[in-house]
This record gives structure tokens, sequence and C-alpha cells, in this order.
């Protein structure tokens, strides 16, 4: 077909335009950020600490920023000198843990908002497209995990709880079992506090069965 030999890849299109959204996030972010005082990279600090009452060492801070732990220990020497963050003695004697002050939680809940209007563009998406979309989205986040391009995610589809494509449920084929409830592909999540990391032989597992969704009733 004449659109077939005149059109780039679809993937390449695609990625086009989530360098575009990439690029709303980032200016939006600068701009949150320095309404609030802190840099982007403090405000992922802030959120992410906010997801971790118990606090987090400085060196899973910077997994999870995907930064160097020298560039998180500045972010954090910053946080602390505002008042936003404090250390206080980890588990063992000879560790540290990262938390919010009363402030920090304050101004993480308020960086939150930066993609608001992300998702308002996402919500004119009809429901199932929206599922589709998240479903989309686990995949890519997945492949770009699996490549080392991104630190770990604590999500569905490499936790240990997830059994999927389980029922004979077209609206709820998947089964948590930290929850012991069947969910559906608009259930996923991309970070979940009660994810514990599978092994790898059950990830790849795991993914085997999701990569193909549920087929829909006749």
């Amino acid at each position: 077909m004449t659109f077939d030999a005149i059109s780039e890849p679809i993937a390449k299109r695609v990625t086009a335009g989530l360098a575009k959204i990439a690029l709303a996030l980032k200016s939006r972010a600068w701009k949150g950020a320095g309404g609030a005082g802190v840099t982007p990279t403090q405000g992922q600090a802030l959120g992410l600490l906010r997801e971790a009452p118990k606090g987090l060492r400085l060196s899973a801070l910077a997994e999870l920023l995907g930064v160097s732990a020298p560039t998180a220990s500045d972010a954090v020497n910053s946080l602390v000198s505002k008042g936003l963050a404090a250390k206080e003695a980890g588990p063992d004697k000879r560790s540290i843990a990262l938390k919010l002050t009363p402030a920090g939680k304050t101004l993480a809940d308020r960086t939150d908002e930066w993609p608001d209007f992300l998702t308002r563009a996402v919500e004119s998406l009809e429901p199932d497209e929206q599922a589709g979309f998240l479903r989309s989205l686990v995949k890519i986040v997945r492949a770009l995990q699996e490549n080392g391009d991104i630190p770990l995610q604590r999500m569905c589809i490499t936790c240990r709880h997830f059994r999927p494509n389980v029922h004979d449920d077209v609206l709820n084929p998947h089964h948590c079992a930290y929850v012991d409830a069947a969910f559906g592909d608009r259930h996923l999540r991309l970070n979940c506090a009660e994810q514990e990391e599978a092994p790898a032989e059950q990830r790849s597992a795991a993914w085997e069965r999701f990569r193909v969704p549920a087929a829909a009733p006749l």
C-alpha cells in the first residue's frame, strides 16, 4: 500500500510521540521544581522517600533514581540542609536511613501534582484504551528494565505474587497471590509497595504467559 511505502516504521513514530511527552514532562518538572525550590532530581527523591516510610539507604535511592551515588548524595544533602529530609540510624549500626520530615512530606505531596496535565490528557482516552495503553507501557518499561536502561521497577509483571492469565475471565484474567484476588490489565501497577522481586526463572515464565493477552469471549 502507498502509506506503507512512505511511512516511517510504527515503532519510530511511537518513540517520537513518547519523546514529545518526555519533553513536556521535563518542562513542567523544571517549572514545578523551581517554584518549590528544589531541582527535578530532588523532587523525584522526595517522591521516592514518601513511598518508603521506613526510609531508604542512599544506595537504594540512587538505584531508584537511576543516578550515581555521588549525585544522589548531593541531592540528599541539599534536602537535609533545607529541612526536607533527615538521616536516621538504619537497621544495623553502620547504615543510614533517609526519611522525609513533615515539611518534606508536604512538599512531596505538592511535587506529585506536576504530571496532572498529562493525567488529564490520558483521561481523554476511553476506558478500554486506557487499559490497553497501560498494558503497553508495562511491556515497554519491562523491556527497558531487562535491557538495563532503567533501574528495577516495582511492577506486577516482575513480582513473585503475580499470576498472569490464570482465570477464564477476559476482564480479570490475572491473580495476585498477595491479596488472593483476581484482577485485570486496568489494575496493573508500575509501582507497588508490596512488590517482591521474583526470581529470574519465575519472571521469565510470567512474562511468557502475560505477553499474549487473554482471548476475548466470542
